[in-house]
This record gives C-alpha cells, sequence and structure tokens, in this order.
C-alpha cells in the first residue's frame, strides 16, 4: 500500500513539474518573441525611450509652468527650447575652450611626441630614428593597403552619426509631445481597456514613470558627483580647460562605461600634452579612483535607494545589459530592472490583498492625472 500511494505522488509531482516546466518554457519563447520584434521596432523605440527619458528630466519645470496657469502648449514649448539652449550651451563650454586654446594642445602633442622619440631613442629601448622611421613606413604600407576597410569604416561611422542625429531630432520632437499632452494619457489608456485593466495598467504605468523619472535624476546626481571631483583633482593638478572637461564628464555620465573612459581619456590627453607624463599619470589615478568609488559605490547606493533596487540588483543589471545589448543595453538595464520590479511589487499587491483597491495616482505627470 505505502508502495503505491508513494507512486501516486511520485506521478504527481512529475505532472506538476512538466506543467511547470511548460508554463516556464512558454513564458521564455513569449519573452523571445517580444525581444525580436522590439529589435524589428528599434529605429522607432529607441527615440521613444530617449524621448521618454528626456521627459522625466524636464517635466519638473513643466509642471510648475502649467500650475502657475500657463497653457501646456506654451510650457511645453518654453521648457523645449530651455533644453536645447541648455544643451547648446553646454556643447559650446566644451567646444569654444577647446578651440581657443586648439594651438597650444597641438604644440603640446607635438612635443609630447618628440619627448616620446628621445624617450626611445635612449636605454633602455635605444631605438634609433632609422627603425623609427621604418616602423612609420611600415604602418603608413598597412594604410594605403587598407583603404578599402577604412573607407567602409568612415561610411559606416557617417551612417552612425546620421542616425544618432535623426534619433535626437525625433526624440527632442516626442518630448514636447510627452510634455504637452502626455497628462491626457492615462485617462484616454483606461477607457480603452476593460474590466480590471482599465485599473491596473494605469496604475502600473503611473509607478513606471515615476521609477523612470528617479533613475534619471539618480544618473544627474551621479555625474554632477563625478564631475565636482574629477574637476576638482583636474584643478589641484593645474591641468588647463577644467571647465569644459567638468562638463564633459557630467554629460558622459549619462552613458554607462564608454562615456566614463571617453571622458577620463580627453582629460588624460590634456594633461599630458600640457603638463607632462608625472601629472597625465596623476590625472589617471584620480579619475581610475573617482570611476570607482561611482561604479562601486556612489551609483549602486543613490540608484538602490531612489529606485528600490538593491545595490547588487544594479551591478547585475547592467553586468547583464551590457553583455546583451552593449552600450544601450548597460543605459537601459536599470530602469527595465526597475519597471520588473515595480509591476512584480503590484502583482504581489494585488496576489496578496486581492480586495484591495489599488492606490489612485494624485500628482500630475505626464503619463497621469491632467494638470
Amino acid at each position: 500500500m505505502s508502495v503505491t500511494m508513494s507512486s501516486t505522488k511520485t506521478r504527481a509531482a512529475l505532472r506538476v513539474s512538466a506543467r511547470v516546466s511548460g508554463e516556464l518554457l512558454l513564458v521564455l519563447v513569449m519573452t523571445a518573441v517580444a525581444l525580436w520584434l522590439l529589435g524589428r521596432m528599434w529605429s522607432v523605440v529607441w527615440p521613444l525611450v530617449v524621448g521618454l527619458l528626456l521627459t522625466t528630466l524636464t517635466w519638473p519645470l513643466t509642471r510648475l509652468l502649467r500650475r502657475r496657469g500657463w497653457p501646456p502648449a506654451l510650457a511645453a514649448s518654453t521648457v523645449t527650447v530651455l533644453f536645447l539652449l541648455v544643451a547648446g550651451g553646454a556643447v559650446a563650454l566644451i567646444a569654444v575652450p577647446v578651440a581657443s586654446q586648439s594651438g597650444e594642445l597641438a604644440d603640446g602633442v607635438v612635443e609630447g611626441i618628440q619627448r616620446l622619440r628621445e624617450w626611445a631613442s635612449g636605454p633602455p629601448l635605444n631605438i634609433g630614428d632609422d627603425q623609427i622611421t621604418g616602423a612609420f613606413d611600415s604602418a603608413t604600407a598597412r594604410v594605403q593597403d587598407s583603404v578599402g576597410s577604412m573607407v567602409t569604416t568612415v561610411v559606416t561611422g557617417v551612417s552612425t552619426v546620421v542616425n544618432g542625429v535623426v534619433t535626437a531630432v525625433l526624440a527632442v520632437f516626442l518630448m514636447f509631445f510627452m510634455l504637452k499632452d502626455g497628462p491626457r494619457f492615462l485617462p484616454w489608456l483606461a477607457r480603452q481597456l476593460p474590466g480590471r485593466l482599465a485599473t491596473d495598467v494605469p496604475t502600473v504605468a503611473a509607478r513606471g514613470w515615476d521609477t523612470l523619472g528617479e533613475f534619471v535624476r539618480s544618473q544627474a546626481y551621479v555625474g554632477l558627483l563625478d564631475a565636482v571631483l574629477i574637476g576638482l583633482g583636474l584643478w589641484i593638478v593645474g591641468v588647463p580647460l577644467v571647465l569644459p572637461l567638468a562638463v564633459l564628464t557630467f554629460v558622459s555620465a549619462f552613458v554607462p562605461i564608454v562615456g566614463a573612459l571617453f571622458a577620463g581619456f580627453v582629460a588624460v590627453l590634456i594633461a599630458l600634452v600640457s603638463n607632462g607624463l608625472t601629472d597625465a599619470l596623476i590625472v589617471l589615478a584620480i579619475i581610475v579612483v573617482v570611476q570607482q568609488l561611482e561604479g562601486n559605490v556612489f551609483q549602486p547606493m543613490i540608484q538602490s535607494r531612489g529606485l528600490g533596487l538593491h545595490a547588487a540588483v544594479v551591478l547585475l543589471a547592467v553586468t547583464l545589459g551590457g553583455s546583451l545589448a552593449g552600450i544601450v543595453g548597460s543605459l537601459l538595464a536599470v530602469p527595465a530592472a526597475a519597471l520588473i520590479a515595480v509591476v512584480w511589487n503590484y502583482v504581489r499587491e494585488q496576489l496578496v490583498e486581492p480586495g484591495e483597491e489599488p492606490e489612485v495616482q494624485t500628482s500630475p505627470s505626464p503619463v497621469g492625472t491632467p494638470s
């Protein structure tokens, strides 16, 4: 009798395991299909994502103007123009000082190359001028042999720049329309959905909007912290162009990994050609220390506190996003993980207390009630 009962329990357990495995397999297949569709529509989805992130950054000022009685179109137009002016001013703040000191920087580069040749010609390398000239001629021959691939690379780079410009223009237009008409979205969405979905989906969307706002603000805090610390270090060392480099560091903070590497490379290069090798190594050490503190301490702490995610989850999300989709995956990994957490928390609330009505979003936002 005990053997029969054990066999019955075994078959029941296997049936449950098979059912759960089938359901998990179905979820994985549907996730793969959704990701495939997302990739096919990426040319439209990416400007929409960028526009949404820009909207979270500019919405507080728009909300303030609308509360003071400004018409939605006028408030959205004013904020959009101010955003473009600030973005253009940041570019000018970087480009103008660099252009004004381009002659000094060019002289510094030439002097740095000459010092490098003198150092290479002495012990322990003892590389003569004829060897350096031969290496230069060999490099020139390789460049000439690979002209075709270089042209292809240049064309690809130009195409990437054009796509980036188109994405930026579309994102700015979408930001304007979100600032202008965003508060009408959730009421419209609630009217389109049947039954319980008319309450659940708008509530989750409102919470997701708040989460995206926290993400953008946390990135701004981290970028400001990087800019202040690195700018202070450059000022102490005596590196020129401190303010443009600080602005570049702040802007680059919104692009994970590559942004920090690019800003750090520019700072070290300017220190090398202007102050010499010793100061360049000091600047490199400052940047490495600040970037390590930012990546392993400040950013996980700030984002985990603002997004409701543990610091370890933030680190794992960035690592996974970068391995799956490169720079874009690193940029979107944290907000994607936070949105998944928002959905999961809401579902858990409904499962634990099914009779409780969801909390209604009261504060005005581009995806909330009209202001």
